[in-house]
């Protein structure tokens, strides 16, 4: 579960807040430590109920269909600063607990957010980045 040194851009600022959510231990730790060292301090977790700059998402397949996808995102957007955006990690395609791109891009676009990239984030896990409409 590991990226094996790999060190990926998630393009969080320093000294910003990034809010994790379902995070399991399945979770790829050197990710996790790759955004804490991004952002300067640990992420904070879902139960967090100030304004954050960013969000991630571990989501696999046993976590839920599209619906609960979209309920999720909705959810951390409330907490999200203008700009802020959001990365959905999922299993790698041929894995187990796999999601493919195409709902996350249905969840995203009903939750009212643009899909702006994706990656592969080492062996096990594979990264959309979602952005946020500007608030008015």
């Amino acid at each position: 579960m590991s990226t094996q040194g790999a060190t990926h851009d998630f393009g969080f600022e320093p000294n910003t807040v990034v809010q994790e959510f379902y995070w399991d231990e399945d979770v790829d730790p050197s990710l996790r430590d790759q955004i804490a060292e991004q952002i300067g301090s640990e992420l904070v977790d879902e139960d967090y109920s100030d304004m954050v700059d960013g969000a991630i998402i571990w989501w696999r397949a046993e976590d839920g269909d599209v619906e609960d996808l979209t309920d999720l995102l909705v959810d951390a957007l409330s907490n999200l600063e203008n700009g802020g955006q959001i990365w959905v990690l999922t299993p790698k395609a041929g894995l187990d607990q796999h999601v493919s791109p195409a709902e996350i891009s249905e969840a995203a676009k009903v939750a009212g957010l643009s899909t702006t990239s994706a990656k592969a984030l080492g062996s096990e896990w594979s990264g959309m980045r979602l952005a946020a409409r500007k608030r008015q």
